[in-house]
């Protein structure tokens, strides 16, 4: 299968997979030991968190602090400045914000509902699409939004995310099926590769404020 976001996963993929093997020989602590951290501490205490098992905890709390990396980015931007772009190819900070929570909602499609890549019904791909894909149709359709609409485009699906989260359980992390490259990927690693994309694009959006006119 192939998506938007395969290109440049190999070194990752395979340190996943030993790592799921339990090939590596770098020693773990266990988290099903580590007390779980209240949800209103510090988001840089990465760690298992109240309501959520051990693993899933954590990856949302890793997940909670890149967000809030990317919020403090934007939170002050103007809508001129959310639709900016630097040439004719590139994409906007507005245009980046909604994608992030269209990779969401399409990664909760494939893991919690179970959903092969792509076969999501039309309404969900009119709403989601562009701003999953990009170019050309998304400097098009993606600009004219305050940065309170972005904002809760973000929060609303994260809501979803935390609320399926905490209905499973840390084996279900460990679900896999063929994915990434053709290879087996469990349901941890697409949930980090959601995080790690969001990392991506912090630094995108990082590098378009500096050239903000």
């Amino acid at each position: 299968m192939k998506t938007a976001f395969q290109a440049g996963r190999r070194g990752f993929l395979k340190h996943s997979a030993l790592t799921t093997a339990g090939l590596l020989t770098v020693p773990m602590v266990s988290l099903a030991q580590t007390r779980p951290l209240p949800t209103s501490d510090s988001i840089f205490l990465i760690g298992p968190l109240e309501g959520y098992t051990p693993r899933i905890g954590t990856l949302l709390s890793t997940m909670n602090m890149m967000r809030n990396w990317v919020i403090k980015q934007v939170k002050d931007l103007t809508q001129d400045q959310l639709d900016f772009q630097l040439d004719d190819k590139s994409n906007s900070i507005g245009a980046m914000l909604l994608h992030l929570a269209a990779c969401e909602r399409y990664y909760q499609l494939n893991t919690f509902n179970e959903m092969k890549w792509g076969t999501w019904n039309d309404d969900i791909k009119k709403e989601w699409d562009v701003p999953m894909n990009l170019g050309e149709e998304g400097r098009k359709q993606i600009k004219g939004h305050h940065i309170d609409y972005y904002l809760s485009r973000l929060e609303e699906v994260r809501d979803i995310t935390k609320e399926e989260f905490a209905k499973r359980d840390d084996s279900w992390l460990m679900k896999s099926e063929l994915f990434f490259e053709g290879q087996p990927t469990n349901n941890h690693c697409k949930w980090f590769h959601v995080c790690e994309h969001e990392s991506n694009h912090n630094g995108q959006i990082k590098f378009i404020k500096g050239r903000l006119p």
